[in-house]
């Protein structure tokens, strides 16, 4: 097979002409390619006044060598990019490796382990999707918060309720493969080959459960509203797991993918004598403008080609304080949504379904933290710097979980808000207009005040007076990490236990999670065969 790179189509060309193209390089007819798939997509919109879509490739044609001697630029053999599965360890297993949470990590961890045999459990605190979505739909329109089942806890974890970003920064062959496990589930399948694939939540809410199903019918169990309640540890060895119910599960070895809002099990771990250290994480707000301006800004005179869907952007920003600001999560033609997970305290989330047709764009504008910023050396102590926020959010919203919210404009001028402008906040629970900086520390509300000023010069448009910033963004990524021994995955202080995904501190979204439960799950697999029966 051929791997043909830099085929360049202008905005105007259709998808079709791609195949063409590829023949006129090679100087042959459209009907001599035999198999032909797009491997890459991306945009070009580099030169004003010209956007192009640039291809990568991979054919099938007779007598390949022949365009393999230099004549021919951008060809080369397509490399070998299939997963290949981890042999199995020679140690059989006592009983069937569990795995704790079943968001990206645990989901894929289960996923590879049923796939080779080993029959996994799957332990989940949360709902199964379908009941979820009527959990989360309680609270985002009658403010009845369920905290064990929710947009951080349940059947897919945090990634199901967001804008279901495929796209990792983690250059790693596995990321294929949960790419294509995605395609397998039902997500369309542009997103093995488009530079930054996504899902939507919609979507998202189907292919879990389908992976779910795969998983039960090679062997699996997947047990949801099942919470771990005590690691059973003895001679620094996991033995068992006991759940709030009482049950008592026979365990020595546990893929342990919780997710970053698992608090109660954060500290139950830590008493259990499983280390863990506090780590960087970032706080803020979410920033909300029209997608028009978005795409007006990123597209020029572009803006709303059919071709380009909504326009999304990634920015970072030094401050004059020296932290370093950034957008995460963006969210085209999305919505800001509500995110708690504990009574009393407000979070908020991005999330997009597959079309990305809402009036507004969102992103979280994040200020990073410091272990040195939380007030004390205990491992848990970025917890309670984040509940503090998300308390004193709460209570600025009016502790009905309307959540704080101030117009750019008035934040850069350092006066509070009373009504809101143009953009319509999206936040289903309402806004309450207020002043942002009696929410923050004033090294966060300096520095976001300096990254407007900053980003907007990269981005014309970002402060503009009438955009909605909506308190607290506080779940951007772990506050700490459960540490581990790089060399087998698993915890440095107990064996059995692999800490995975974004709640160890080892992954930052959905594809990188999904990796690092498939590295987990194939350190388990290279030690161990599956228990008999």
């Amino acid at each position: 097979m051929l791997r043909i790179t830099q085929i360049k189509l202008s905005i105007q060309d259709d998808l079709v002409a791609v195949k063409a193209q590829v023949a006129k390089k090679l100087k042959i007819k459209p009907i001599d390619i035999l198999t032909f798939r797009i491997y890459k997509e991306s945009i070009d919109a580099r030169k004003r006044g010209e956007i192009n879509f640039i291809y990568t490739v991979d054919i099938r044609v007779a007598d390949e060598s022949r365009f393999l001697t230099g004549k021919f630029k951008n060809v080369a053999m397509t490399p070998d990019l299939t997963y290949k599965n981890p042999q199995m360890g020679t140690t059989k297993l006592t009983h069937r490796p569990v795995v704790i949470g079943f968001g990206p990590a645990g989901m894929y961890a289960a996923l590879l382990l049923a796939q080779m045999g080993y029959k996994p459990l799957v332990l989940e605190r949360g709902e199964a999707v379908d009941e979820r979505v009527k959990s989360i739909n309680d609270f985002w329109e009658a403010g009845k918060l369920n905290p064990h089942s929710n947009v951080q806890f349940g059947e897919g974890g945090a990634g199901t309720f967001s804008d279901g970003k495929l796209t990792s920064r983690v250059k790693d062959l596995r990321g294929r493969k949960v790419l294509s496990e995605f395609v397998n589930a039902g997500a369309p399948e542009e997103i093995l080959y488009k530079a930054h694939p996504h899902v939507g939540t919609d979507l998202l809410r189907d292919i879990v459960k389908n992976i779910r199903k795969e998983i039960i019918s090679l062997g699996g169990e997947v047990r949801f509203n099942t919470q771990v309640n005590h690691v059973e540890i003895n001679d620094n060895k996991l033995e068992g797991l006991t759940l709030t119910s009482g049950e008592f599960i026979q365990a020595q070895q546990a893929i342990l993918a919780i997710g970053h809002s698992a608090r109660d099990t954060f500290g139950e771990l830590y008493r259990d004598g499983v280390k863990m250290t506090a780590k960087p994480f970032a706080v803020g707000v979410r920033v909300e403008h029209p997608q028009t301006v978005i795409d007006k800004a990123q597209y020029k005179e572009f803006a709303g080609h059919p071709r380009l869907g909504a326009a999304e952007y990634r920015l970072t920003h030094k401050a004059k304080n020296g932290r370093g600001v950034y957008t995460f999560c963006m969210c085209p033609g999305g919505l800001v949504v509500a995110s708690a997970s504990e009574v009393g305290h407000l979070v908020t989330n991005g999330m997009s379904e597959h079309a990305r047709d809402q009036h507004n764009a969102n992103s979280g504008l994040l200020v990073q933290v410091f272990p040195e910023d939380f007030g004390s050396e205990h491992p848990l102590a970025g917890i309670d710097f984040q509940r503090a926020l998300e308390k004193k959010a709460y209570e600025l919203g009016g502790r009905t979980y309307q959540a704080p919210a101030q117009l750019v404009g008035d934040f850069l001028k350092g006066q509070p808000s009373t009504v809101m402008g143009s953009v319509t906040p999206s936040y289903s629970l309402g806004v309450m207009p207020t002043d942002l900086t009696a929410l923050f520390p004033d090294y966060i509300s300096d520095a976001l005040k300096d990254a407007l000023i900053g980003l907007d010069k990269k981005m014309h448009g970002f402060a503009m007076s009438d955009a909605v910033m909506t308190g607290v963004e506080s779940r951007s990524s772990s506050p700490l990490r459960i540490n581990r021994d790089e060399a087998n995955f698993q915890s440095e202080s107990t064996t059995g236990i692999y800490p995975s995904g974004e709640g160890a501190g080892f992954a930052g979204g959905i594809v990188s999670a999904a990796i690092d439960g498939l590295k987990c799950a194939e350190a388990l697999i290279s030690q161990f065969a599956p228990a008999e029966g």
